[in-house]
């Protein structure tokens, strides 16, 4: 209903001169009419092996004076943690096409060449087992992507096989010689990854093939612990993917099937190669990038629209695996290592594409932002000893309560922000139930000028008290580095329960998230 409102709002705003935005807005909360779950897999997190986003940033060695766990960082492992990370996919990305895992075992590491990210050496000192070790201590599940493109269906078979089989078989002996007696639990695997391009370059119906002998040879041999299967799918709005791996899984025999398609979608602001900066932009730019974001509701609606025709039964989730901000590389660093700053607002780019996702929970049951430490949009940033959280780290963290939460449906007028010709929701809103009974209200301010007043009703519910939090700036383009950590940070907002509404004034281009109890 939402986004039926909001459509409608940018188009006639398209078609005429914009009005000055209004003062107030009233968001209407349905209790009375829940919806799918909200899975807590949609704020999972992707480590590849990519600059620093491995070593430094998750791995420094056993021996390193930056404290640590078996050579895995406290204070990273500390910060993921209380956001809740459900689940890290890992190797890669395109890493992940030439990743052979038998380099990445046992007492000896064979390097290799990064060929895909800088051109430096890959020593596999983290491999199967210091990720496996990873995910443990963050709590997370472990989402694997195997090796379609440069690997061999035996090769994948063989890692799984390593990680998920008894003692009594030899390559679950070799898992318990290098220190992991009990079979791990991998709950995802990844089918390939853009085998449409850096994964092998392949025609939708070559990839279904090789799609079809990995479901049906790489096995989980660990019974109490289910696995399911992730199909490559589309790049951006292109369908050919989606139609070619879902007409397949429709006719598909008892030897194999997949439970996911991926889809992958950076906001750019103008494509690749990538040219807009991560900070001191302009207000142009700060308003081309949320327009391009919001796209993702176009493309979740294309794809999805798509598997309904051969799945009916949603069994097949939309699995948004690679989202969020690309920009042009960190001046100073090797553009090859995707570092780039993280501003405000990357945080409210961040919550949209959460309010989608969050909208679309019947079908899209996880998402994984791209990606977790150093690199792209990253929740944190390493330099030696030192981290800092980033804006949209603090975003996650903010909406943690809306993890297996219910949707509950909203209703508003979104209004309209425009600059120079390009017009946007003013304002932005999702709610949901929590596991722990109470109401929560998500609400982001696009406009990065005018504060706007919210006044929150509800159907259904009784409103007792609420309470609340909010993500603003000094400055749209502001952000946090390691001599300023704080500058982004969240803190308590006033909230007023009036004639049962809840009533808040948001900040310019901030994200509110409100707690209401029943």
């Amino acid at each position: 209903m939402k986004s039926l409102i909001l459509t409608a709002a940018v188009s006639l705003a398209a078609l005429s001169v914009p009005v000055h935005a209004q003062d107030r807005v009233t968001v209407t909360v349905d209790a009375a009419k829940p919806g799918a779950k909200i899975d807590r897999r949609i704020f999972g997190q992707f480590a590849e092996h990519l600059g620093s986003g491995i070593y430094e940033g998750v791995w420094v060695g056993k021996d390193s004076p930056v404290p640590n766990t078996r050579g895995i960082r406290n204070d990273v492992v500390a910060a993921l943690k209380a956001i809740k990370v459900p689940l890290v996919r890992w190797p890669g990305g395109c890493f992940a096409d030439e990743y052979h895992w038998r380099r990445g075992i046992g007492p000896e590491r064979k390097p290799m060449m990064n060929a895909n990210w800088g051109g430096v050496i890959e020593p596999n000192t983290f491999g199967t087992d210091e990720f496996m070790d990873f995910a443990n201590q963050l709590g997370a599940e472990a989402y694997l992507s195997v090796n379609v493109g440069s690997g061999t269906v035996g090769e994948a078979a063989e890692w799984l096989e390593y990680m998920t089989a008894s003692t009594q078989d030899a390559m679950g002996a070799e898992r318990a010689a290098n220190g992991h007696a009990e079979p791990y639990k991998v709950p995802f695997v990844g089918l390939g990854n853009e085998s449409w391009d850096c994964g092998g370059g392949m025609t939708p119906d070559f990839y279904v093939s090789q799609m079809k002998m990995h479901s049906r040879f790489v096995r989980n041999y660990n019974p109490a612990a289910p696995m399911q299967r992730i199909a490559v799918g589309p790049n951006g709005g292109n369908t050919e993917y989606t139609e070619a791996v879902m007409k397949a899984f429709q006719g598909r025999s008892w030897a194999w099937s997949i439970e996911g398609l991926s889809l992958h979608q950076y906001t750019t602001g103008g494509g690749f190669p990538v040219s807009q900066p991560a900070t001191g932009f302009t207000e142009k730019q700060y308003a081309v990038i949320l327009k391009d974001t919001l796209g993702m509701e176009g493309l979740v609606t294309k794809h999805s629209a798509i598997m309904d025709k051969y799945d009916p039964e949603k069994k097949v989730a939309l699995v948004v695996d690679e989202w969020g901000a690309w920009y042009v590389a960190t001046p100073g660093t090797d553009p090859g290592f995707l570092k780039q700053q993280n501003t405000q607002r990357d945080a409210i780019l961040a919550a949209l594409n959460i309010n989608i996702f969050a909208r679309h929970s019947d079908r899209v049951r996880m998402a994984n932002i791209a990606q977790m430490v150093n690199v792209l949009q990253a929740m944190v940033l390493t330099d030696k000893e030192k981290m800092v959280l980033t804006p949209t780290y603090h975003v996650f963290k903010m909406y943690v309560p809306f993890q297996d939460a219910t949707y509950i449906p909203v209703t508003f007028d979104a209004g309209t922000y425009t600059y120079d010709g390009i017009t946007l929701p003013r304002v932005d809103a999702v709610a949901a139930k929590g596991t722990d009974g109470k109401l929560y209200v998500s609400l982001t301010n696009l406009d990065p000028n005018q504060p706007v007043d919210i006044d929150t009703a509800f159907l259904g519910v009784k409103a007792k008290s609420v309470s609340g939090e909010t993500l603003a700036a000094p400055k749209f383009d502001a952000f946090n580095d390691f001599a300023a950590p704080n500058t982004v940070a969240p803190k308590p907002i006033s909230v007023k329960l009036k004639d049962g509404k809840a009533v808040v004034r948001l900040a310019p281009a901030s994200v509110t998230v409100l707690t209401i109890t029943m």
